[in-house]
């Protein structure tokens, strides 16, 4: 009978294959610190890393990085049938299976976390750069997709809620001045 695996044991062999690949939680974050600064004067780099860690809880995205980086180890040991080998190895710019696989996860998150996935694929930014598999060491094809995914939806994420924070000020700061302003009518 085939055993069904624990979501726990699932984000634990993810957070691994993470770390053993050189990439933190706080490498990601700064990613996300650097795409929301501009538009959140007042972020801390703690809720960068509490929106990765919000989206590292996804099973989907989990999933993503076992199969992703599952792939780039066996290229490095040269262990894929050909032409994948070669493909995955020389990050063949026609591939897209690595972009793909990355992209799936970003859909949840909406058209920030789209665009800002595009944007890092394009310009490698902070951890994405050094995991180009182009410029770095190793076999990085899907993981430098992947850290780009999880930082566009980390981002996205902190965007909205950014959004959800101001409309909850402004509505509070609107019933204060209504419970001004019946007070004032009360006495008057």
């Amino acid at each position: 009978m085939m055993r069904q695996v624990h979501s726990k044991e699932v984000k634990e062999a993810c957070l691994k294959r993470l770390k053993d690949r050189g990439v933190t939680v706080e490498d990601i974050a700064e990613v996300v610190y650097l795409m929301q600064a501009p538009y959140n004067v007042d972020l801390k780099m703690e809720s960068c890393v509490e929106s990765v860690e919000a989206v590292l809880e996804k099973r989907e995205l989990q999933h993503a990085i076992l199969v992703g980086v599952e792939l780039d180890v066996l290229a490095e040991k040269g262990m894929l049938s050909e032409p994948l080998q070669s493909l995955v190895e020389s990050d063949e710019g026609l591939f897209g299976c690595d972009e793909t696989l990355a992209l799936g996860s970003v859909f949840g998150y909406g058209s920030i976390a789209v665009t800002t996935f595009g944007h890092l694929d394009k310009q490698k930014i902070g951890v994405i750069k050094r995991l180009d598999t182009k410029s770095g060491k190793g076999v990085h094809t899907f993981l430098d997709d992947l850290v780009a995914s999880i930082a566009a939806s980390a981002s996205s994420r902190l965007a909205h809620r950014l959004r959800d924070e101001q409309e909850q000020e402004l509505e509070q700061r609107k019933q204060r001045i209504e419970m001004v302003d019946e007070k004032n009518k009360n006495v008057g």
